[in-house]
C-alpha cells in the first residue's frame, strides 16, 4: 500500500522582497572557523538540526579543496544541498521535490530524518573527493549513525538519503566540470586581458557547466559594459580610478577595510553565515536543508551565467582601463600608467590581494551574492534578516546587517572601492542573481500543500 503523504512543513514561500530584487547583489565572502570532521563527528545529533549543520560544514571542508577558487566550489556544495533537501524533504514532505521521484520511492512513515540527511551528504562527497579523504567521510558517517536508534526508522533515512545522492549523481554526468575552454584575450581598447600575463583563470570553465535550476548557462544576460566614450562610463571611470587606487586619499578606513573584508572565498562565507541564522533561529533541520538548498543551487547558477556573460562581453579590467585610457577614445578619461588598485599585492593582508585573472563584466560576487541574498529573502519571505558575516581577512571583526539588501549594497561599494570593478558590472551581475532567484521561484521550491 502506498503511504500516506508525510506531514507538511510550517515555512512557507512568499514572493522575495522588491528591494532584493532591484538591488541583487555583489558577492565576494567570509570565511567561518570550521571544525575537523573529528570534531564534527563527536557532536553530532546533539540538537534538533546539529545533524544537517555538522554535515554542512563536512560538505564545505570537502568542496572547498576540490576547487580551490572563489567559484569553482560552487558544484560540489551545491550537489551536496540539493541531495540533503531531497532527503530530507520525502521524509518530511510539504515541497515540490527537486530531482527524488517521491512515488517510487515510496518511504514508509517515520524515516529517520537525521539518516537521511548523513547518507545524502556522505554518499554526494565520497563519489566526488579524492580517495585519500574517503575513510574520514566513513567516520564521520559512522559516527552520526551510530547516535541514531538501530531499526526501520533508520534504515529507512538511510534508504531516502542514498536514493537523492544517486539522483544527484546521475544528473551531474557530463555536465561539463573542468571541460577545456579557451578564452580569447585581446589587446585593443576595451578588451579583457590579464592584468599579469601568465595569469589564468583557473574556472573559465563555469561558463558551460549545466546549470542546476536555468534552462541554459545563457538564459539570463546583461546589456553588456558601458560604451567607452559614454558619460556613464567616463564617471564610472574616475570613480574607481579614485576610489579604488591602492594610494587613494578619498577612500575611508571603514572603505578600505570592507573592500578587503569582502575578497574571501564565497562558500565559507555564506553556508557560515547562514548556518548560524538556522542556529539562531531554531530552524528545524527539513526546513534548514531547503535554506541551504535555496542557496546553494541559486548561486552556483548564480555563477554559472556570470561566467557565461562574462567570456561574452570580455571586457577589461579598470586597472588596463586606467593604465590605457589614452586609447579608449574618450577625451575625459586620462590616462595613468602606473596606476594600481588597492587589490594589488602590496596592500598587507592575508590572504593577499590581486585583480582577478577573467573579464571584468559582469561581476562574479554581484551574480553569487544577488542569487545567495535573494534566494534567502525568498526562504524567509522577507528582506529584514539579520546576518552576520565573518571573513578570512578579518576573522575576529565580523560584519552584522539587519537586512539582506544592506549587504548587497555594501559589496556592491565594495568592489568599486577595491579597484577591480566598475560599478555597472556590480549592479548588473546583482540582477543576473535576481533573475536566478524568480526563476526559482517559479520552478522549484513549491509547497505541496
Amino acid at each position: 500500500m502506498k503511504p500516506t503523504r508525510p506531514r507538511a512543513t510550517k515555512a512557507l514561500h512568499r514572493r522575495i522582497s522588491c528591494a532584493v530584487l532591484a538591488l541583487g547583489a555583489a558577492v565576494a565572502v567570509a570565511t567561518t572557523t570550521a571544525a575537523s570532521p573529528a570534531t564534527v563527528a563527536a557532536t553530532v545529533a546533539a540538537g534538533p538540526n546539529d545533524v544537517l549543520l555538522q554535515w554542512n560544514v563536512v560538505a564545505q571542508q570537502h568542496t572547498i579543496p576540490l576547487r580551490p577558487t572563489a567559484h569553482g566550489q560552487a558544484r560540489g556544495m551545491a550537489m551536496v544541498a540539493g541531495a540533503v533537501y531531497d532527503a530530507a524533504n520525502a521524509v518530511d514532505g510539504g515541497h515540490q521535490p527537486y530531482l527524488l521521484d517521491l512515488d517510487a520511492l515510496e518511504l514508509e512513515d517515520g524515516a529517520s530524518l537525521d539518516a537521511a540527511i548523513a547518507t545524502a551528504a556522505h554518499h554526494v562527497l565520497v563519489a566526488i573527493v579524492p580517495e585519500a579523504a574517503r575513510p574520514g567521510l566513513d567516520t564521520t558517517y559512522a559516527t552520526t549513525l551510530d547516535a541514531i536508534p538501530d531499526g526501520a526508522a533508520e534504515d529507512e533515512g538511510v534508504r531516502a538519503g542514498a536514493a537523492a545522492a544517486r539522483a544527484m549523481l546521475d544528473s551531474r554526468v557530463g555536465d561539463g566540470f573542468m571541460v577545456d575552454f579557451a578564452p580569447v584575450i585581446g589587446s585593443g581598447p576595451g578588451d579583457w586581458r590579464p592584468a599579469t600575463p601568465t595569469a589564468i583563470d583557473p574556472d573559465d570553465w563555469v561558463g558551460h557547466l549545466r546549470p542546476f535550476l536555468m534552462k541554459s548557462p545563457d538564459q539570463f544576460q546583461t546589456g553588456g559594459p558601458n560604451s567607452l566614450t559614454s558619460d556613464k562610463y567616463t564617471k564610472e571611470f574616475n570613480e574607481v580610478k579614485e576610489l579604488g587606487s591602492l594610494t587613494s586619499s578619498k577612500r575611508t578606513e571603514d572603505q578600505t577595510r570592507a573592500a578587503i573584508f569582502w575578497q574571501a572565498a564565497p562558500i565559507a562565507l555564506w553556508y557560515g553565515a547562514f548556518r548560524e541564522v538556522v542556529d539562531a533561529r531554531g530552524i528545524g533541520a527539513a526546513d534548514g536543508a531547503r535554506l541551504f538548498a535555496m542557496i546553494g543551487l541559486a548561486s552556483a547558477d548564480g555563477g554559472i551565467a556570470c561566467w557565461n556573460d562574462k567570456y561574452r562581453w570580455s571586457f577589461w579590467r579598470p586597472i588596463a582601463a586606467i593604465r590605457e585610457a589614452d586609447t579608449d577614445g574618450n577625451p575625459n578619461t586620462i590616462a595613468d600608467p602606473g596606476w594600481r588598485s588597492l587589490f594589488d599585492p602590496a596592500t598587507p593582508t592575508t590572504p593577499p590581494l590581486g585583480t582577478p585573472p577573467f573579464p571584468e563584466h559582469p561581476s562574479g560576487h554581484g551574480c553569487v551574492s544577488g542569487a545567495t541574498l535573494g534566494a534567502a529573502a525568498a526562504f524567509f519571505g522577507t528582506d529584514k534578516v539579520a546576518i552576520t558575516v565573518r571573513s578570512s581577512h578579518f576573522p575576529d571583526h565580523p560584519r552584522t546587517f539587519e537586512r539582506l539588501s544592506h549587504v548587497v549594497k555594501e559589496i556592491i561599494d565594495a568592489r568599486v572601492w577595491g579597484g577591480i570593478h566598475f560599478r555597472s558590472a556590480d549592479v548588473q551581475g546583482a540582477v543576473i542573481g535576481s533573475e536566478v532567484v524568480r526563476w526559482m521561484e517559479r520552478n522549484y521550491f513549491a509547497p505541496t500543500s
